[in-house]
């Protein structure tokens, strides 16, 4: 078992310069391993039956559960992804939810941290949708 704070392992080269503002809970830059690329299309906090939890950190909690059952579909882990967009319709609110938030990445995601980025919109598809996550993952070769 790893320690609760030792990042992910990844095939992939995080690449975090000093010479930047020191990342938490992301990466400035990834330069994936040889291997087959998956484009993840956008990933709210809806299940299977349509339905939807009210809520940024109960939505985000179910689109990243979502992100990984997608990507597990497409041959992929978690520490296979490369970046990760994450579009909220209330920066505010996702800000002062980061712990919570933060829990929720660890349960599906562990402790890898890719390149990624919050964008805050003024809404999405589903009105009810508070949340939506879009990853690019290289799945190794072999």
């Amino acid at each position: 078992m790893t320690d609760s704070s030792t990042p992910t392992p990844t095939p992939h080269g995080l690449v975090n310069p000093e010479a930047l503002l020191a990342p938490q809970g992301f990466s400035h830059a990834v330069v994936p391993a040889p291997g087959r690329t998956v484009y993840l299309g956008g990933q709210t906090g809806h299940r299977a039956d349509g339905s939807i939890d009210e809520g940024l950190v109960a939505q985000f909690d179910q689109a990243a559960s979502n992100v990984v059952e997608a990507l597990r579909a497409a041959g992929g882990q978690p520490e296979h992804l490369v970046s990760v967009q994450i579009f909220v319709t209330d920066g505010a609110e996702y800000r002062s939810s980061l712990a919570e938030i933060g829990e929720a990445w660890r349960r599906h995601l562990s402790r890898h941290y890719p390149a990624v980025s919050l964008f805050e919109i003024a809404g999405l598809f589903d009105p009810r949708s508070l949340v939506e996550l879009v990853g690019i993952a290289v799945v190794p070769e072999g």
